[in-house]
């Protein structure tokens, strides 16, 4: 039997206190304070203060499995994805084997199933074995259990032309979106940050912002000329901010994602050589990171998602050209977004539900699910936050595997205190609630 959860004066996006019932996997009643009435048995949760968001929903995440199991299992990055107020993520296709068939995102659906933290919706790969060479089995994988919706080379580009017109055309039949790592390979040879000043000083291979933008304007266009869906993987410049515009103010059916981390760190922390700061697309400019700032907070950057990238020690605790990209973010992202933008007035905390639930959620198509109104009657998908508490990030102490986070040592604002899927605890207490288990049942 499902235990009875009472919320005790939470703050709905943000709003006025309210005492919210969850029972049943559903959000059950949500009354004046001190009025609910609570059932026999109920576990009642004080919440003055906190807010209550429906669950996070993350649109790029590495879970490394299978494959890289000593990087990240999928059970444990998805533990790692409820502590941070997570209720879904969405699995990238960068695996071994590639997760470019029926067989391997049916598989990575059943790890999630099976681990219980958190719903896994896998993204296919676009072209075989990533190598951008011929389209993989697109309609299977949308036909399979995973019912794949979300497709991504991410790691690599989708570079050639005419391979992404027939992706886009192709997702169009099951209303499937491409999501594009924008980078032109040949002007990023050998790339190991941001292109610059900074660059230029430490003596690192620059990977310039034009890179990224030239892909992006491209594939506008052939989005426009389609008729399809495109989604813009962690953008991070000023210059691909102005081109989303753009193509919005043209109608254009593009959404895109800003990272974390490209909200708030430079291309100045790779003057430290801290190989932790090497990520693809690099840490870019102040300039760009009040461009991307912006960009969010006037909706033409759609959403945040993590790009959560956990590596082993080994592949990151060396020299920094040896190093591989990437960072840990599932943990950190939504202390980050409220640092960035909601501490300094830019969004609210319904806004943090749009850009870290909702339109994620829509991007993905599991909106029937996910990232639904805080409502009586809707699944008790539920992250609830104290945004008052304070923390040190401590990377040992992570739910994650892989310890590579760029803010070890950093104070960060909020804390998540409990995290409900289906009305079941996976987090109390900011701590997850033991081993999750299958019976608990996935997304479908």
């Amino acid at each position: 039997m499902s235990t009875t959860y009472v919320l005790r004066g939470a703050r709905p996006l943000g709003g006025e206190p309210a005492d919210v019932v969850l029972a049943d996997g559903v959000i059950a009643e949500i009354a004046a304070p001190g009025t609910a009435a609570v059932p026999a048995g109920a576990v009642e949760i004080e919440a003055a203060g906190h807010v209550l968001l429906p669950g996070l929903v993350d649109l790029h995440t590495h879970l490394r499995e299978p494959g890289r199991e000593d990087a990240e299992t999928v059970a444990s990055g998805t533990r790692a994805a409820a502590v941070g107020g997570f209720t879904a993520v969405h699995a990238m296709a960068n695996t071994s084997p590639v997760a470019d068939t029926a067989g391997v995102v049916e598989q990575v659906w059943r790890l999630g199933t099976q681990a219980g933290w958190a719903d896994v919706h896998p993204v296919g790969a676009v072209t075989v074995g990533l190598d951008g060479e011929r389209l993989a089995e697109l309609g299977a994988m949308a036909d399979s259990a995973a019912r794949v919706r979300v497709f991504s080379d991410d790691g690599k580009c989708v570079h050639d032309p005419i391979l992404m017109r027939r992706a886009l055309e192709y997702v169009k039949a099951f209303d499937g979106v491409v999501a594009q790592h924008a980078q032109e390979p040949r002007l990023t040879e050998g790339a190991q940050m941001n292109e610059g000043v900074v660059s230029a000083e430490v003596g690192l291979a620059g990977w310039p912002a034009v890179a990224e933008e030239a892909i992006i304007a491209r594939d506008v266009l052939l989005a426009e000329h389609v008729g399809s869906r495109l989604h813009v993987c962690h953008l991070s410049t000023a210059g691909s901010v102005e081109i989303v515009r753009w193509a919005k103010s043209r109608g254009i059916d593009v959404t895109a994602e800003v990272t974390p981390h490209h909200l708030i760190l430079t291309d100045e922390l790779a003057r430290t050589y801290d190989p932790t700061y090497k990520v693809n697309p690099p840490l870019r400019t102040a300039k760009d990171v009040e461009a991307v700032r912006e960009g969010l907070a006037d909706g033409t950057i759609d959403i945040v998602a993590t790009d959560h990238a956990p590596h082993t020690r080994e592949d990151k605790d060396c020299e920094w050209g040896a190093a591989a990209f990437g960072m840990t973010g599932l943990e950190t992202a939504l202390s980050v977004v409220q640092q960035t933008m909601v501490d300094t007035g830019r969004l609210d905390w319904a806004d943090v539900a749009r850009v870290l639930s909702t339109t994620p959620a829509r991007i993905g198509r599991i909106d029937d699910t996910q990232g639904r109104p805080v409502a009586a009657g809707e699944p008790a998908n539920l992250a609830l936050v104290d945004p008052s508490a304070t923390r040190v990030v401590d990377g040992a102490a992570q739910a994650t595997t892989s310890g590579n986070t760029p803010f070890r040592g950093h104070e960060l604002p909020g804390r998540v205190v409990a995290t409900f899927l289906r009305g079941r605890a996976t987090v109390l207490d900011g701590a997850p609630t033991g081993s999750a288990d299958a019976a608990a049942g996935g997304a479908r």
